[in-house]
């Protein structure tokens, strides 16, 4: 009733006001949103579906995954599908210029696997040699040839394919490639990215030198962005696509495809050789799971991704009941913000390539989470924390999407540029730019995240996996550099200890806490923002918001929800085998089954 009488008096209030005030207003300002005769008022149904589901960040390309599943193909083969069209569709978060990491549970073995799809800097480079291109800049720029690391998403779908795919590459990507020929209507949320990118890369090229006009000519042909329902044509991707989907992955790794991307790149100013494309390969790895309460287990991909981040956080949080307080109180995000920091003083210090620096696995032990809640002051924020002595971050670009068949399979694929649509460079004729990850190295010798030949830098994107009593029950995804963690353990936290379906888990308003000590960062020396930023959606109360900066806290109310992620999800019922998926209003995404 309470509700009612708000609205009630809103209306009231809105009608007294002068037609003239009324339209210096955004429309959305000047009415609230209705009621729902079930579930929370600021969420929508869950979709169900019995024989398959795929949750994206586009609808059409949910369709087509649908589609795949309807042909007979995998969750596996649907994902690829999905993934190919969001390169197209959503190329300000993805693309085959990318890197993938994946988790795939396979209903025929009852096991999780995991796939570290993400690329290598050039081998025959060495830091001093970077540090001579660099010139007197103290990190690698987020533009041009220095951050660009080896694409992994093309080999990274052939090794999925391999192991758990029915149909052809062909089929597969047959879709994406009529779409990219024939056009498709640009989405309003990607639009407005479109544009914002726009708007970046030519701030840019005030400060870089670095060649923007392959990519203006592919997405930016008359010098503004794509505008929303305008139809968008990528025919070099389209002829790109067609020769992977016939030659397979070594079309695009020793082929023509990759004698076209070495010798711009070189034009650049780049150090890769056909060999470096030629020697890269996706590594199967092995989820980490931590038990967080009533039954929920959270699972990750280990370094050089941050995934682990998530398992610290549920490490720490799992030493106090959340439950006991409302759930957007002062404590419960005063408690998840600080697990957030302890474990990302962790990320900045130990998180890295494992073949280069070794993981210490103690990190991931409930004994150092209860250690490290020990530090949390319940009634202040910290100054600063440490790492700990056992025996990273920035807004990124990104696509999740998640698909589960008939059969019980389920897929949790995460792919990214990294930063903006990627670096600025498109290789000629190919239809896709470069990812900028290598962006994420560090310049320090000592850091494990040092820059090496040959080596993956520290990694931001990070698909999850639930268990609910020791069984498959959900695949999870929230895009978005650093916020991808935090995002996993709020997610959790609605659901396992405030009892929110998926779809509220999801549109439940979030916290993202910006800042601390960074991967980048040399290991000596304090830390450039050591408290960082609470940044929290206009869904929490503003008493809290006081209470958390009296607190300590610096906090900022951001309402554009660029920051706080895109999230899909789907679970299934372990007893009827019915799934249910969810999207949200932050994307222009579709969940949808059949």
């Amino acid at each position: 009733m309470r509700i009612a009488v708000t609205t009630a008096v809103a209306f009231l209030s809105l009608a007294a006001t002068p037609i003239a005030a009324q339209e210096e207003r955004p429309v959305e300002e000047q009415i609230g949103a209705g009621g729902r005769p079930v579930g929370a008022n600021w969420s929508r149904s869950p979709v169900y579906g019995q024989s398959g589901m795929a949750a994206t960040a586009h609808p059409l390309a949910t369709q087509i995954a649908l589609d795949i599943l309807k042909a007979g193909g995998s969750a596996v083969d649907a994902a690829i599908a999905a993934n190919a069209a969001l390169g197209l569709m959503e190329p300000t978060g993805n693309g085959i210029g990318g890197d993938l990491f994946a988790i795939v549970y396979d209903p025929r073995t009852d096991q999780l696997y995991g796939i570290n799809g993400s690329g290598r800097s050039p081998r025959g480079q060495t830091l001093n040699q970077l540090r001579a291109r660099l010139g007197d800049r103290q990190s690698i720029p987020p533009v041009g040839p220095l951050p660009v690391t080896v694409p992994g998403t093309v080999d990274a779908w052939f090794a999925l394919h391999g192991r758990f795919g029915e149909l052809s590459m062909t089929d597969i990507l047959a879709p994406t490639i009529s779409y990219a020929e024939e056009g498709h209507p640009v989405a309003p949320v990607i639009a407005m990215y479109l544009d914002r990118s726009l708007r970046a890369y030519t701030s840019r090229l005030e400060e870089f030198d670095f060649d923007f006009s392959n990519a203006r000519s592919t997405y930016f042909a008359d010098g503004t962005a794509p505008e929303t329902g305008e139809i968008f044509r990528n025919p070099d991707l389209a002829r790109t696509l067609t020769a992977i989907a016939r030659d397979g992955r070594d079309a695009f790794y020793e082929g023509d495809l990759a004698e076209t991307m070495v010798t711009y790149l070189q034009r650049q100013g780049s150090a890769f050789t056909v060999a470096d494309f030629a020697a890269h390969t996706s590594e199967w790895v092995d989820p980490a799971c931590a038990e967080y309460r009533n039954g929920y287990e959270l699972c990750e991909l280990p370094p050089n991704s941050q995934g682990f981040a998530a398992l610290q956080m549920v490490n720490i949080l799992r030493n106090v009941d959340l439950s006991q307080w409302e759930r957007g109180s002062p404590e419960v995000l005063h408690y998840i913000t600080e697990a957030k920091r302890l474990a990302y003083a962790d990320v900045a210090r130990f998180y890295a390539d494992p073949h280069f620096s070794e993981f210490p696995t103690e990190l991931l032990t409930t004994e150092y989470g209860a250690e490290r809640f020990g530090l949390i002051d319940p009634d202040r924020a910290t100054p600063e924390f440490g790492p700990g002595e056992p025996k990273l971050e920035g807004e990124g670009d990104t696509t999740y999407l998640t698909v589960t068949d008939k059969n019980g399979m389920m897929v949790s694929l995460i792919q990214s540029n990294y930063r903006g649509m990627g670096g600025g460079l498109v290789p000629d004729g190919l239809g896709f730019m470069f990812q900028d990850r290598g962006e994420l190295f560090s310049l320090d010798p000592a850091h494990p995240n040092a820059y090496e030949p040959g080596k993956r830098p520290f990694q931001t994107i990070i698909p999850a996996f639930v268990k609910k009593d020791g069984e498959p029950f959900m695949t999870l995804g929230l895009m978005g550099g650093g916020m991808q963690p935090q995002g996993h353990v709020q997610v959790l936290i609605n659901m396992a200890d405030f009892g929110m379906n998926i779809q509220e888990a999801g549109d439940a308003a979030r916290m993202n806490h910006d800042g601390g000590r960074q991967p980048t960062e040399p290991l000596e020396g304090p830390a450039a923002d050591p408290l960082g930023t609470l940044n929290v959606e206009p869904g929490i109360p503003l008493e809290t918001i006081e209470r958390l900066r009296e607190m300590g806290h610096r906090v900022r109310v951001v309402s554009n929800g660029i920051m706080f992620g895109g999230y899909q999800a789907i679970a299934r019922d372990p007893e009827t085998g019915v799934y249910a998926g969810a999207t949200e209003m932050r994307k222009d995404g579709q969940a949808s089954g059949y």
